[in-house]
């Protein structure tokens, strides 16, 4: 696509946008005075659809007029409520139903499933992550290492290269292929929170079964922002937040794969709890645990039915207008963004995310030689919420369902004008 730098084509492009219309579905951020934030974090905390209210109240409504008996006679009874977002979280992730299953929150899912999936031995126990993975994801592989006996310095860390940002495959290919047999578990962000570098899932499944590795994937940066191919990728495991790209609230539910090649393996040692014993016998209660099959059979508790609600708003919306249609409008977005930012001329700025649209989600990693978090604040000054991230970056995130063509151009106005 041809871009031009001014307001008039940015306009136009919002003219001619199918999806503009989503932008009045959410409440954007205003300050006292009632001005509008250009709103760049949506890969730190999705903004709030209209209709979460509303399906939030549903529920509301009726734990006041049903109390317990809601569990069976709610509109939407709570008793299996999780099953309706189940299809859905499918959809967007590329899972087969029987893999996914929406619970807990995210380092919680990612600690359950290396219960059943990080199985050291004396010879293999190491765990490979990216040197510059989510903090998050490397204490929790620290300390599953230090619980089996193992030291912190088992961590193996995929590097980019001397001198730049990036990851390369072909350095992860090599790392497995000279310590595979050593390494227990690849457990590798889908999409770089610091970069936005979305990776080659695929290939990375193939590299660590090529010396009998497990795979997982941290998703946070990813779902509801590119679309993994899950089931197809052949990774093991993987797991997600929600209130990022998926807009479902602060803190709210995760998400959780389980490949359907495990879906049957109750040999797998796991946790266990109430939700997931068989659903069919769980009333019994006096029973001898016998686990679901497939994702379910990593449930443990009742699940929080109002923040399951705002999931389901949120949903809702996805499965209306699909993930293909957001992933178009998302490139355009980001390579207008792109665009926007080069036109600038400053060697001072550079963006560390891949060039390659296919490579990345919807955001996009500025970094500005010699700033400081000041440039941040500057930002905020004007009205502009984007996410500073030490030494330099500034993460930006222009998300389809709700950021304009015109904010990306008054955005980058204002970067500007400060640099």
């Amino acid at each position: 696509m041809k871009y031009q730098n001014n307001l008039a084509f940015a306009k136009q492009q919002d003219k001619e946008d199918t999806l503009s219309h989503l932008r009045n579905r959410f409440h954007i951020p205003k300050d006292k005075s009632g001005k509008v934030w250009l709103y760049f974090t949506g890969n730190s905390l999705g903004l709030q659809p209209k209709s979460t209210k509303e399906y939030i109240n549903q529920e509301l409504e009726d734990w006041a007029s049903l109390g317990v008996e809601g569990h069976f006679e709610a509109k939407n009874p709570w008793l299996n409520y999780h099953e309706y977002l189940t299809d859905k979280m499918a959809k967007i992730v590329g899972a087969k139903s029987v893999e996914v299953v929406v619970m807990n929150t995210l380092t919680t899912n990612l600690h359950l499933l290396m219960v059943s999936f990080y199985k050291p031995t004396k010879q293999k126990y190491k765990i490979v992550i990216e040197s510059d993975a989510f903090p998050s994801d490397r204490y929790a592989v620290q300390s599953q290492l230090k619980f089996h006996g193992f030291s912190e310095d088992d961590v193996i860390e995929w590097k980019p290269r001397e001198g730049q940002e990036l990851l390369h495959i072909e350095d992860l290919e090599t790392i497995v292929e000279e310590q595979g047999d050593e390494i227990a578990l690849l457990l590798i962000g889908g999409v770089n929170y610091y970069t936005g570098q979305f990776l080659d899932l695929k290939r990375i499944a193939e590299i660590g079964h090529s010396k009998n590795c497990v795979v997982g994937i941290d998703l946070a940066h990813g779902a509801g922002n590119i679309q993994p191919n899950l089931h197809e990728s052949g990774v093991d495991f993987a797991a997600w937040c929600t209130y990022k790209y998926l807009n479902s609230g602060p803190g709210s539910l995760a998400g959780l794969f389980v490949h359907e090649k495990h879906a049957k393996n109750k040999e797998l040692p796991r946790f266990a709890g109430w939700w997931n014993h068989n659903k069919q016998t769980r009333f019994n209660m006096r029973q001898p645990f016998d686990v679901m099959e497939g994702a379910e059979g990593w449930q443990l508790s009742n699940p929080p039915i109002l923040s399951m609600a705002a999931i389901k708003a949120s949903l809702d919306m996805f499965d209306e207008i699909g993930m293909d249609a957001l992933r178009e409008k998302s490139e355009k977005l980001t390579g207008y963004f792109e665009f926007l930012i080069n036109e600038i001329g400053s060697n001072d700025i550079k963006i560390i995310t891949p060039k390659n649209p296919k490579e990345r989600g919807c955001q996009l990693s500025i970094q500005v030689k010699n700033a400081d978090k000041n440039l941040h604040k500057k930002l905020m000054e004007k009205h502009v919420i984007t996410d500073w991230r030490e030494p330099d970056v500034i993460r930006c995130a222009p998300v389809p369902m709700y950021t304009s063509f015109e904010d990306v151009y008054e955005m980058v106005s204002i970067l500007k004008g400060l640099v």
